[in-house]
């Protein structure tokens, strides 16, 4: 028996034993590596791995900040099969820096400005103090202003370009014209006053800049504010106004230079395994808005493929309990080949771009379309379900992780995107301070996603038309023209869940969007579970797609919205607590089962009963047990149990980790207020046509508008009358005679002082875009 027991602890010894490897910024690289002669670089640590005698290698990192020179790449070439753990000795603050630190004698130049010579590489990035500092930029930098930190209609106009020297090297930042994320220009000079530029390749939905919502920054002319800085490239000179208080000659000053930290990389044939990196703070990337972007199928975004820290063909491998902030671009993306990566228990903040990506490759799409508006025919489709190979991540997670003010600079960006995946979870994470979504499902490939536990708030601060958390559905049935599409699905069904094979579960959650929805499913999203969430103000929308059931959640201050829904789309709403009507939009077919919830009020009930939904709904008080708190469970006497809607949990949301949670804050809760029912707006008559006013966010999101603005085709009468010509229900008037039009009185007005015209020119939004029809008037 002793022999036995004495055996096994041998095995166990063997099993366990590895080999340790020590770092210190005051070590030697000639050194063995060991805690009392540490090497100086993780490159050479790294060095070591490879012939380390055990099968786990675990490299320490003293205390102190390691300035990279180049982007550290883990390999399996370079580890062969060790097992690999990255981390802090004994929690000590160890920040790895892709930038580097400058040392100069500082110069007075006028009255603000400083000087100094930095010689190397240009760089994006400036940072003093561990503050980042702003770019020589028109408006300048304003912390209360919504989008971008201040923007102005002038930007670019021909008095200020006439201003400029020589901009070239500047850049010009712009929302999109819809306000759908942001575009990004590097002006190449100018010529006759007029700037020469590149870019406007960051967004999937090509259209013009924002005439209001645009900034210009790093040309010297506009150096002019405390915090603002300018480097010139071809005189070495760095500029810097210094903030109030702020010494230079003391201060410790770094600029950007890498654009990726680490890269952790395998080969389709042999995967990178078993690389954890821990409790390591990553600071001060490149940004990367310029850098080539590719499309992510028919959603929104465009992407740059690579990160602060970048992962593909790995299995097994782990970010843990790190800090990432101060980075130019995205700070984690998990790209192509990738089994069971996780992001666990670290803090992202102060980001360029996307906080964390699990991004797959298109190669592994049947039949992929990269624009809204492109199509496969359905005789050339690959008709097979399912990816075609195995270049994209699957039971991958992002845990309990503290996320917030991302997309600093890109503005089509997110904590969490999801594309082109497989059973990704994402859990207990805390989001706030995002730009457009918190977390965004970019489209159905190939699902399986379970979205629990998850707090997420402030969101969709700079754009507009989007929901705390978004998705896409734009699979291998969509298609721009909705009739076609239509006629598609109700011919092959069978389309449908080629790409959404598996259901999204979205549950448990609490999010809250001011200025779209809590729950956003747009064009297409198909195959989800939505149950047990608390919505504290945007509600929920369910826009075309199909197999959608929302169940046992609470919708605060708002309600369900469903917008332009297929026939037979198998939906599902039921046993949810609603507090205001449903706001439908274009529905001319009502869904499988709309039932058993709770109204607010019996008006609100009735007005849904009377389109045939809610036989067996109920109206009344929730009863909430302390809505002042956030707890929205229900008592006993509520009329929303009779319906059977179940009393689920209100503490577990958001990040769980003790040092994370006393960083964190929590979402403003609602007053929750009276019960309301919306009045119709009226409805008018124009040329034989009936119309009215766009109405809010929903008709924005329904009609795919840049804004709240224009005139909606109603009713088109029967008969062959000319001034219909070329004009459809479900047009949205914009423009008469190239005068843009926001009303109907506006239209009138405009109208009656063209009487002299026998056809009268007007621009209308169909199918998310703008086209040009003539009405022959009568």
């Amino acid at each position: 028996m002793k022999q036995l027991t004495f055996c096994a602890l041998l095995v166990s010894s063997f099993a366990y034993s590895q080999t340790r490897i020590y770092v210190a910024p005051s070590g030697n690289d000639t050194q063995a590596g060991t805690l009392t002669a540490p090497v100086a670089t993780l490159e050479k640590a790294l060095d070591k791995v490879r012939t380390a005698p055990h099968a786990e290698v675990q490299i320490y990192l003293r205390q102190g900040i390691y300035y990279l020179t180049k982007t550290i790449h883990i390999d399996p070439q370079r580890i062969g099969s060790k097992r690999l753990l990255i981390r802090a000795y004994r929690d000590e603050r160890v920040e790895l820096n892709g930038g580097r630190k400058i040392t100069g004698r500082w110069q007075k130049n006028g009255e603000h400005i400083w000087t100094t010579t930095v010689t190397g590489d240009s760089f994006g990035q400036l940072v003093i103090n561990g503050q980042k500092q702003n770019l020589a930029r028109y408006p300048n930098y304003d912390s209360t202003a919504r989008i971008f930190h201040g923007t102005a209609s002038d930007a670019l106009s021909e008095e200020r370009i006439q201003r400029w020297k020589n901009p070239e090297g500047g850049y010009v930042h712009a929302l999109h014209s819809h306000e759908w994320g942001s575009f990004h220009y590097r002006i190449k000079g100018k010529v006759d006053g007029k700037l020469i530029s590149e870019g406007g390749w960051q967004n999937n939905r090509p259209s013009e800049m924002h005439p209001k919502y645009r900034f210009v920054e790093n040309i010297i002319e506009e150096l002019d504010s405390p915090g603002e800085w300018f480097y010139d490239k071809t005189t070495h000179t760095l500029s810097v106004i210094p903030g109030q208080g702020t010494n230079l000659e003391t201060a410790r000053i770094e600029v950007s230079g890498l654009q990726s930290l680490l890269d952790l990389r395998g080969t389709p044939e042999v995967p990178l395994r078993g690389v954890q990196i821990q409790g390591i703070r990553l600071v001060n990337a490149e940004r990367t808005f310029m850098e080539p972007y590719e499309p992510l199928l028919r959603s929104d975004w465009m992407l740059y493929r690579g990160a602060a820290v970048y992962l593909e063909n790995t299995e097994n491998c782990q970010l843990a309990d790190c800090e990432l902030s101060n980075l130019g671009g995205n700070a984690i993306l998990v790209s192509r080949h990738n089994r069971n990566t996780s992001v666990k228990g670290c803090h992202i903040h102060h980001i360029g771009a996307t906080a964390i990506g699990f991004v797959g490759d298109t190669s592994a799409v049947r039949s992929p379309a990269f624009r809204y508006e492109w199509f496969v025919p359905y005789e050339k489709m690959d008709l097979q379900p399912g990816p075609k190979n195995d270049r994209y991540p699957a039971q991958c997670n992002a845990e309990d992780n503290l996320i917030h003010h991302i997309g600093e600079i890109e503005k089509q960006a997110t904590a969490i995107e999801i594309s082109m995946t497989s059973d990704i979870t994402v859990r207990h994470n805390t989001i706030y301070q995002t730009p457009r979504a918190g977390i965004n499902i970019g489209d159905g490939t190939w699902g399986g996603h379970l979205l629990e536990f998850n707090d997420v708030f402030d969101t969709v601060l700079e754009t507009g038309d989007h929901g705390a958390f978004n998705s896409w559905g734009r699979d291998r049935f969509w298609h721009p023209n909705r009739k076609t599409m239509d006629s598609l699905v109700a011919s092959h069904p069978e389309l449908i869940k080629l790409d959404a094979q598996k259901t999204i579960v979205i549950r448990n959650n609490r999010f809250r969007c001011d200025h779209g929805w809590d729950i956003d499913l747009d064009d297409g999203s198909s195959n989800y579970h939505i149950y047990n969430n608390v919505l504290l103000n945007g509600g929920l929308k369910f826009r075309e797609g199909f197999y959608r059931t929302a169940e046992n959640n609470v919708i605060l201050n708002n309600s369900f919205h469903p917008h332009v829904w297929f026939k037979n789309n198998e939906d599902v709403f039921r046993k949810n607590i609603v507090t205001r009507p449903y706001a439908p939009i274009r529905i001319n077919y009502w869904s499988k089962e709309l039932d058993n919830n709770l109204f607010p009020d019996q008006e609100a009930l009735l007005k849904a009963q009377q389109n045939g939904t809610d036989a067996h709904s109920r109206f009344g008080d929730p009863h909430f047990l302390n809505p002042k708190q956030g707890d929205y469970r229900v008592a006993k006497n509520s009329p929303a149990l009779a319906l059977g809607f179940q009393n689920f949990s209100m503490n577990g949301f958001g990040v769980q980790t003790a040092r994370l949670r006393s960083l964190t804050r929590s979402p403003k809760l609602p007053l929750l207020l009276q019960p309301t029912v919306e009045k119709e707006q009226a409805e008018t008559m124009w040329l034989g046509i009936k119309v009215r006013d766009i109405r809010g966010a929903g008709d924005r999101s329904a009609y795919g508008l840049p804004d709240e603005l224009g005139i909606l085709v109603v009713e088109i009468p029967q008969g062959d009358q000319p001034v219909t010509s070329g004009l459809q229900k479900g047009d949205v008037i914009r423009t008469v005679n190239g005068t843009t039009v926001a009303t109907v009185s506006q239209l009138v007005a405009i109208q009656s002082q063209l009487h002299y015209l026998k056809a009268l020119p007007i621009g209308v939004i169909r199918n998310q875009q703008l086209i040009n029809i003539t009405l022959d008037k009568p």
